[in-house]
């Protein structure tokens, strides 16, 4: 059984990592009878800084809404809902994930759990992969307890290389 208290805290985005997380976080939580927080963090897509110089509620109440939906299809990808046999909250909050995310585990006793990508030989990077990367590293030098990190899926060479060579034009529906 976990310690009086202490949290199993799973950071999620949606992304293939993020899944692989939450169904081992599920996994842990199930075995030692710890609740669940699923926490997803956001902020504005212009950044906080640009949206101080101009605030909009709806625009903001609007973002926070995407997020909840981001958070929901994330449990329905890895689970088709809410996993059984665990008891679950689901929190969606305004923040940069790495402060968001250690301000959550406090407590020595507490467990984090975090979606890594994998390695590939590929040169490009994505808009995101740094700044994810970014995160883990923030979180494992900042976090004041247990960091647990999952690897994302790897595809098989195949697949990725269909992939790098694939153009808008593979993804059209046909009518």
């Amino acid at each position: 059984m976990a310690a009086d208290g202490a949290r199993l805290v799973v950071g999620v985005s949606g992304s293939l990592a993020s899944l692989a997380a939450l169904r081992v976080a599920a996994h842990v939580a199930r075995e030692s009878g710890r609740t669940l927080v699923a926490v997803l963090a956001w902020e504005p897509p212009e950044g906080e800084a640009l949206y101080v110089r101009s605030p909009d509620s709806a625009w903001a109440a609007h973002c926070e809404h995407e997020a909840r939906a981001r958070l929901d299809r994330a449990f329905d990808e890895a689970f088709g809902g809410t996993p059984p046999g665990v008891t679950v909250r689901r929190r969606v909050i305004r923040g940069r994930p790495d402060q968001v995310l250690c301000a959550w585990v406090a407590d020595p006793g507490d467990l984090l759990i975090l979606g890594t990508r994998t390695r590939t030989r590929t040169r490009t990077r994505t808009r995101t992969g740094p700044r994810r990367a970014a995160v883990r590293r923030r979180v494992l030098a900042q976090a004041r307890c247990p960091v647990l990190t999952v690897p994302a899926p790897a595809l098989p060479r195949r697949e990725r290389r269909a992939l790098r060579r694939a153009t808008a034009g593979d993804f059209e529906m046909l009518a």
